[in-house]
């Protein structure tokens, strides 16, 4: 028996000693496998966005709102290999990456992030860099013309979310260096998305007849199971953002489910209380809420904060939804209440809550909670900044908004010679 053991680790010695990076740093195939499961759930979310925002539109409007989110897989799906990953996640300076990574150049089969293949981890960001500007749509659906679209997501993504996505993840960024958290992308994506579709709407101006108009969705239970595949994908978004299999992972996916439900149950409860009745879209709109909310904080709070987070979620961003009545923006499918609303808010709540892994202000660190609002407050700031000088060059050079008689006419026939229902 001796013998046996010795001619099955001899050879397994001798390769460690040989090659000590080996031992030191190794691929784990449990973590890859899982990291190969999140990207594919992340990419899931796409098609489950393209069913929740195409359902509350009106008819005419749903091919070319589903294109919206199409679109950007094509768009950003090619900007990320080309230039995108090697801005968000080459060099490290604390505003920018750089341009050693471009078209992947230097990454191998061999090449590793931590206990992963590169390339997954690349594919991995990739998908949350396709699913951002996706978001943003929902508050231009029904009247931004295609081809602006098509170029401001490109534009805002190489200006917006790549200089973003460095300062709170990338190697050297200034916001990760001042310590921000940021789990999953409550300010990378959801802040940034959210508050940019809010300027557009305001720039973009109302749909022709609303508010006199009720413009109320054509297809809710198409909406009810966009929210059910983003709730399903959202595992791999959050839990998938640990970058391991293990007990880091398995905290995001438990906080991820508690603060859904959470969610749409606070929703349900508050239209209720409010409208008098409690709805489909609202149960759907509680459930994206609460997992926009915990998003930032899933990998750094126990599940009773999560459940208190995802509470407090359908409470911020029904009154957030509510606000574009009161300030008479057209928001179209309310990206900004959600969204922007529920990012900004998660990103505090993380500061106030954090307990695993970081401590926030119940643990006694104020600084924390400061840090959370200075993140909250950059990224405003400079997603505001940036998107008004691009909305200004698109509408002097392209326009932004399409011709009334196409608006009335639905842009599934004027922009894709489509249309979505053939009776």
């Amino acid at each position: 028996m001796t013998r046996l053991r010795t001619c099955f680790l001899t050879p397994l010695i001798l390769t460690l000693l040989a090659n000590p990076a080996l031992a030191a740093d190794h691929l784990d195939s449990g973590d890859t496998a899982w990291m190969l499961i999140s990207s594919a759930l992340v990419l899931v979310m796409l098609p489950g966005l393209a069913l929740f925002y195409g359902g509350m539109v009106r008819s005419k409007n749903v091919l070319s709102t589903s294109m919206h989110t199409f679109v950007a897989m094509a768009i950003i799906g090619v900007q990320w290999i080309a230039f995108g990953y090697s801005l968000a996640f080459g060099g490290s300076g604390p505003l920018i990456g750089g341009f050693d990574h471009i078209f992947l150049n230097g990454i191998t089969p061999e090449s590793l992030s931590g206990t992963i293949p590169t390339y997954i981890f690349v594919m991995f960001q990739g998908m949350f860099a396709i699913i951002t500007p996706a978001l943003i749509s929902g508050a231009v659906a029904e009247r931004m013309k295609f081809s602006t679209y098509c170029v401001f997501i490109l534009l805002w993504s190489t200006l917006v979310y790549d200089p973003l996505c460095h300062w709170v993840w990338g190697s050297g960024g200034w916001l990760a260096a001042a310590g921000a958290l940021d789990f999953a992308g409550g300010t990378v994506v959801h802040l940034s998305s959210g508050i940019t579709a809010l300027v557009l709407a305001f720039f973009l101006g109302k749909r022709i007849g609303y508010p006199q108009e009720r413009m109320t969705p054509h297809n809710l239970p198409m909406t009810l199971l966009g929210a059910g595949l983003l709730w399903f994908g959202w595992f791999g978004f959050n839990a998938g953002s640990a970058l391991t299999s293990g007990g880091s992972a398995a905290l995001a996916f438990t906080t991820t489910q508690t603060a859904a439900a959470a969610g749409a149950l606070s929703w349900i409860l508050i239209e209720w209380f409010h409208a008098g009745k409690p709805s489909a879209l609202g149960a759907a709109s509680g459930i994206i809420a609460g997992l926009v909310v915990i998003t930032p904080a899933a990998g750094f709070v126990s599940p009773g904060w999560a459940l208190l987070m995802g509470l407090s979620a359908g409470l911020v961003c029904y009154g957030g939804v509510m606000l574009k009545h009161r300030l008479g923006y057209d928001d179209s499918l309310d990206a900004f209440g959600v969204h922007g609303m529920g990012g900004a808010w998660g990103a505090i709540a993380t500061g106030i809550f954090a307990s695993v892994g970081a401590t926030g202000l119940i643990g006694g660190n104020f600084h924390q909670l400061w840090v959370q609002l200075i993140s909250v407050a950059a990224t405003i700031a400079y997603a505001v900044s940036v998107t008004l000088i691009l909305v200004f060059i698109l509408k002097k050079t392209m326009g932004l908004r399409v011709e009334k008689d196409d608006e009335r006419m639905g842009l599934d026939q004027t922009a894709h010679s489509e249309t979505g229902y053939n009776y």
